[in-house]
């Protein structure tokens, strides 16, 4: 039996008296897209917190390639080829899209905590920053400090944050937030490029990038998975269009 990429299984979460997570089962297979949609409130950022460490769950597993990284810290769940990107930018702002993205990359590549090493003279470190910065066309804006950067070269950088150490499994939260159409379409080609071959779950809330990137698109409701399916049968599916795709602002 092959195992899957990312695997959730009867996983939950409650604050207080309320449960946010309720039994979560979730399956991706190596080389997937999938979205992940759903209302305002239905747990779909608690989800990302919850595989991704920077929660930990009440119940339930979250296997990477078969392999449980519950109760990991984010830091040890990176190293074992997660990454994740976050809806409001996380970047330094006081640092250049490059450093940014040679930061990303010097624990891969065997750099740790130390004083004598001197950046610059890291030429794998910067060869590879290069490359990056090539794979989401911010060559030109290497030298440009994070936070003057525009909000879409923003979102691409971290993107090519998210993607530099190597994961093979790529968490997006709500990439496209924010853009206009023709960012987003940027942005969504972007995401086809350097995901191309990886495991990529998203949310996503405009359906024209859902169904223009995604294999398979699970549907959250009330803390549960509703629904897991293709594209097609996504859209076809009576419950799906009750709960999300008829409501005001999406698309079906």
């Amino acid at each position: 039996m092959t195992i899957a990429a990312l695997e959730v299984s009867a996983l939950r979460k409650r604050f207080g008296q309320t449960d946010t997570i309720c039994g979560v089962d979730l399956q991706i297979a190596a080389g997937q897209r999938c979205a992940l949609i759903g209302p305002n409130g239905a747990g779909k950022s608690t989800l990302f917190n919850l595989i991704s460490g920077r929660l930990a769950a009440d119940a339930g597993t979250v296997r990477l390639h078969g392999e449980r990284i519950d109760g990991l810290t984010p830091f040890q769940i990176n190293r074992r080829g997660l990454a994740r990107s976050f809806q409001i930018s996380s970047l330094f702002n006081n640092l250049s899209a490059f450093e940014n993205i040679r930061c990303a990359l010097l624990w891969q590549l065997g750099y740790r905590y130390s004083f004598w090493h001197r950046l610059h003279r890291l030429r794998d470190a910067r060869d590879q920053a290069e490359a990056v910065l090539a794979q989401i066309g911010l060559s030109a804006r290497r030298d440009v400090l994070a936070g003057l950067l525009t909000y879409a070269e923003q979102r691409a950088l971290e993107v090519g944050i998210t993607i530099a150490a190597g994961a093979e499994v790529i968490l997006l939260d709500e990439p496209t937030a924010g853009m206009n159409r023709a960012e987003s379409a940027a942005m969504v080609e972007l995401i086809r490029q350097v995901t191309a071959g990886k495991t990529l779950l998203m949310v996503e809330h405009d359906m024209d990038v859902v169904f223009g990137l995604a294999d398979r698109i699970a549907v959250m409701a009330d803390g549960v998975v509703i629904a897991c399916d293709s594209v097609a049968a996504i859209r076809a599916n009576p419950d799906v269009q009750r709960i999300y795709l008829h409501r005001p602002g999406h698309v079906a």
